[in-house]
Parts: C-alpha cells; sequence; structure tokens
C-alpha cells in the first residue's frame, strides 16, 4: 500500500510539472497487475488504457472495474497483451503518458520493449519506469541479517539483463531512444510497506539459493517488497512522508529496493 501510494504521487508530482492543470490525459499502463495506478489515473479524469498478459490479473482488473461509476468505467479500456504489443496495438504518438511498472525485468527483450513504448509516446509525453534496483540487491537481505545471501548479492556475477537495469546503462539508453531521463526517485529507502523481516530474511535465504546457481538474488527481495505492498488497508503518513523526501535524495534514494524513473519525449 504505502509502496504503492508512493509511486502514485511521485507520478503526480511529475504530471503535475509537465502538463496544464485540468488537462484529460492518454494514458497507457503497460503491466497493469492490479490495476490500482491506473485506476487512480482514471479517477483523476484521464483516458486510460491498459495492457496485461496474465488472464488472471486481467480478470481481476475487469472485476474492480465493474465496481466503479460508469464515467470511470468509460475512460477505462483493459486490454490482452504486453510491453512487446504495442506496435501492434497503437498508433505512434498515441498516448500523452506511459507507465511502465515493475514489468521490464521481466520482458524478455527490454530494450525492444522500451524503444516500442517511446514509440507510441507523443512529443513532450511522459515515460515512467519502476524498475528494482539492481545495485543494491545486497541491501535487504543484509538489512534482515541473512549475511549468506548479502555475500551471495555482493559477488554474484551481473546477469546479461541485470546489467541493462542499472541506472546509467538506461539513462544512456533513453536518451538514444528520444526520451531521455528527466528525474529519477527511489522507492521504499526504509522499507515501509515491504516484507517484514521474517518474510525478508526467507526471501534472501531463497536469493542465496539462486546465487548458488548463477542467478541473480535482487529479484526475490523486490518481489516480496512489491507483493507485501497490498497487505494494509491504509497509509502510514508519517511513513509515507519520511519515504517520500528519502526517495528524493542522495545518498538514501540509491540504495532503494526499486526505483522510479521519468523520461520526457523529446
Amino acid at each position: 500500500m504505502i509502496r504503492q501510494e508512493l509511486v502514485a504521487r511521485q507520478l503526480e508530482e511529475r504530471i503535475a510539472a509537465h502538463f496544464e492543470v485540468g488537462r484529460r490525459l492518454r494514458v497507457l499502463d503497460v503491466g497493469l497487475s492490479d490495476g490500482a495506478q491506473a485506476l487512480r489515473l482514471a479517477r483523476w479524469g484521464h483516458e486510460v488504457t491498459g495492457l496485461e498478459a496474465d488472464p488472471q490479473k486481467l480478470a481481476a482488473v475487469d472485476a474492480a472495474l465493474e465496481q466503479e461509476p460508469e464515467g470511470i468505467r468509460a475512460r477505462f479500456r483493459a486490454l490482452a497483451g504486453s510491453g512487446q504489443d504495442t506496435g501492434a496495438h497503437f498508433l505512434p504518438g498515441a498516448f500523452d503518458v506511459v507507465l511502465c511498472h515493475d514489468v521490464l525485468d521481466q520482458a524478455r527483450d527490454p530494450d525492444s520493449t522500451l524503444a516500442g513504448l517511446a514509440r507510441v509516446l507523443d512529443d513532450g509525453g511522459l515515460l515512467s519506469l519502476v524498475i528494482p534496483n539492481v545495485t543494491a540487491r545486497a541491501m535487504r537481505p543484509g538489512l534482515a541479517g541473512d549475511w549468506q545471501a548479502a555475500r551471495a548479492a555482493l559477488t554474484a556475477e551481473p546477469a546479461e539483463g541485470e546489467r541493462f537495469l542499472r541506472l546509467e546503462t538506461l539513462t544512456s539508453f533513453l536518451s538514444r531512444i528520444g526520451v531521455p531521463m528527466e528525474r529519477w526517485y527511489g522507492v521504499g529507502v526504509f522499507g515501509a510497506g515491504g516484507a517484514p523481516t521474517g518474510a525478508a530474511s526467507a526471501a534472501g535465504a531463497a536469493g542465496t539459493a539462486e546465487a548458488q546457481d548463477g542467478t541473480d538474488t535482487a529479484q526475490a527481495a523486490h518481489t516480496a517488497d512489491t507483493a507485501n505492498t497490498a497487505n494494509t488497508d491504509t497509509v502510514d503518513e508519517a511513513a509515507v512522508d519520511a519515504e517520500e523526501r528519502a526517495g528524493r535524495l542522495d545518498p538514501y534514494r540509491g540504495v532503494a529496493p526499486s526505483l522510479h524513473l521519468f523520461g520526457v519525449r523529446s
């Protein structure tokens, strides 16, 4: 819950900085998951299109949409598909805002996925990416006291996909595809709303086993942080305030488990 709130507030801030107040934006959300961010944007008055490859998640979003007022349902459509399918569904420049949250690290071909997202983004449009912070993969098991998993994360050779997700690599790539990085935030610096100690330790242990097979240990902790954000019904404003402030500041934002990147279509 807190993680979603942080991402939403960061997104709201950048939208307010780039577009005039009251403008109805054309939004694409690639990888809807539970649809929380997309529905929030529809409630703000924007026209939202969502892509989701998982039939069960798509059905859950449709069910949630049925609970919304008619006006919101009219502004929201959910389609079956993934980030690889934007060229088949949409014309160039079709959207003012494109969201790709917790998807890029799962993409078979992340560079072509990003290029496709840039293609459907209109001039001056905003790209919002949420990715695991692969350079800080030892932080969560370390904070949980799982020293074996922390050491494994520190010494493991980065996988090819992990290299692409590094901040400096993405910054360079976004410039090459015409969506230069404008700002980035850390998400969940202090772990508010993330995995409790026991879950974090279990995730670290799972990560250790993966590291012994030569695979990435970041994903287990990142998945635990993501999954546990839905376990509360209310937002702790004190926690959100501290997390929001830390997510803007160095060195704190650099050790967050997730990063929220914004690019602007030039």
